[in-house]
């Protein structure tokens, strides 16, 4: 996280004041541990898979992605902090054991976060998860009905773009809808200074009448929070953090920027947000269908 803060122009001197503070986001994922960097951040858990009542993460990919957007650096003294570690997260559990989810799952979350978004406050949708070819045209039907009742409702859905690159409309299928910001992968691996989209990150099609993905942000090589740490004495920890990669963890990213954003101008709507996402976007020179409008920058979209 500390290369991908430094690639969106996130450091804590270029987003200062701003910590996402008031701000909550709904993360749809495999769940969370109670990992330190975590601590006072989660607002609600739910488990979609199993019906259990407490925090738990029992495949991983959760956690990370909690950690690259609201992750408060505790056990790394704030190097591998998250975009708005003082941001709040409502946990939707829709992923098992193995990172695997079903149809059902996920529109009940989705249903699940319409009805208690105004008790926490819900204004952003985290979706890290890829739907890829072959799926059922109704199921897509239905996801893209309930995604869009949270447009409407003032949540901004922010999904991968998938890791299904590079030909030509790879992009995930929930990537292609209107009603959300659709994010690909650049390499947060890599020198800052270094332009490089990832192969793997999926593609729009480029006869589409919508550009997509939207933007792109990092996500290879993101070091954040492990779901299987271990406590020791003295109130420290082993093995904190783990290293991922992919266009899930470029989603989190840039739902911290717009935790940021919305923290600087609560009374923005989410389609200003998205029109100010796109507008302060860094151009890359890459297709359309690769890069969006480009490179998620922070400073930028704090300044307008």
């Amino acid at each position: 996280m500390e290369n991908a803060r430094k690639i969106v122009h996130a450091s804590e001197e270029e987003i200062f004041p701003y910590t996402g503070k008031g701000i909550t986001t709904a993360v749809l994922d495999s769940g969370v541990s109670l990992h330190p960097d975590l601590e006072g951040r989660i607002t609600a858990f739910h488990d979609f898979v199993n019906r259990r009542k407490y925090f738990y993460d029992d495949n991983g990919h959760g956690t990370h992605v909690a950690g690259c957007l609201a992750g408060s650096g505790k056990c790394s003294h704030g190097k591998f902090a998250g975009i708005a570690l003082q941001s709040r997260l409502v946990v939707c559990k829709i992923l098992d054991e193995n990172g695997e989810g079903c149809a059902s799952a996920m529109l009940e979350a989705l249903e699940w976060i319409l009805q208690k978004r105004k008790l926490y406050n819900i204004k952003i949708l985290n979706i890290s998860v890829g739907v890829d070819r072959p799926v059922e045209s109704e199921w897509i039907q239905e996801v893209s009905f309930m995604l869009r009742k949270a447009w409407d409702a003032g949540i901004l859905p922010v999904v991968s773009a998938g890791n299904k690159g590079p030909a030509e409309d790879s992009i995930s299928e929930l990537g292609k809808l209107e009603y959300v910001i659709a994010v690909g992968c650049y390499d947060g691996n890599t020198d800052y200074n270094i332009k490089k989209c990832e192969d793997y990150s999926g593609r729009g099609s480029i006869a589409s009448r919508y550009r997509k993905p939207d933007l792109v942000a990092p996500g290879t090589g993101i070091v954040s929070c492990n779901a299987f740490f271990k406590r020791l004495p003295g109130d420290r920890t082993e093995n904190a953090y783990v290293r991922m990669n992919g266009t899930s963890m470029a989603v989190p990213i840039v739902c911290g920027a717009v935790s940021l954003l919305w923290q600087k101008k609560p009374d923005l709507s989410n389609h200003e947000v998205r029109r100010r996402l796109l507008k302060t976007a860094q151009d890359l020179h890459k297709p359309s269908n690769y890069q969006g409008w480009g490179l998620l920058d922070v400073k930028k979209l704090l300044e307008i």
